[in-house]
């Protein structure tokens, strides 16, 4: 499996719980309380699974690899996915400050979570969408066999060393856990032997 094939697995499950993600902001936007708990698991989620893992394989070595065949950071396709990363720690952050406000008696902080949540999906349903179908097969086309060999080990000793299986199973469960309490559907993929954030 090509690296980018692990990433783009990586991002069904992120879709999965943006999904979730969504219905949290739904029920919240129609009156109903916000679900601190679910809300709480999700930005853990995102913190976790889409940004460290995730992000982190795609900032530390695949943006590096396609800037060394000649993709330029500045005014680049890395350097646009920088900066849609950054955002979406943005949003994250202020949805996270929201629920600890919420949890504290200032259910005003619900209209900026909403306002957060709503912008964070958006956002990360277009990067999605531009990596899986513009980045990635960028990267593809300028990656040899052995450069996609030589990142296929770099992810897999990220995963082993650096996060542990266990990480990748706690977020997966953690997703599908909301995915049946909001009535989503779970991705299909199974990524884990191969360097990837992923269910079995």
């Amino acid at each position: 499996m090509r690296p980018t094939e692990v990433l783009m697995q990586e991002h069904r499950v992120i879709e999965q719980v943006i999904a979730c993600l969504e219905e949290i902001t739904n029920r919240c936007e129609a009156g109903q309380p916000l679900d601190t708990k679910s809300a709480g698991e999700a930005i853990d989620f995102f913190r976790m699974f889409a940004d460290r893992c995730h992000h982190g394989k795609e900032e530390d070595l695949l943006f590096p690899v396609m800037e060394q065949k000649g993709y330029s950071r500045e005014g680049g396709p890395t350097g646009v996915m920088l900066y849609e990363h950054d955002e979406g720690r943005r949003h994250v952050g202020a949805m996270a400050k929201a629920i600890e406000q919420v949890g504290a008696g200032r259910f005003t902080a619900q209209g900026a979570f909403i306002e957060h949540a709503r912008g964070f999906a958006e956002l990360l349903r277009q990067h999605i969408f531009k990596e899986d179908h513009c980045l990635f097969p960028m990267a593809d086309q300028a990656m040899s066999n052995e450069d996609q060999d030589e990142l296929s080990r770099a992810f897999e000793k990220v995963e082993r060393d650096d996060l542990g299986p266990e990480l990748h199973d706690k977020y997966v469960e953690i997703a599908n856990r909301l995915a049946d309490r909001f009535g989503v559907a779970k991705a299909a993929c199974s990524a884990t032997e191969s360097g990837g954030c992923c269910n079995r």
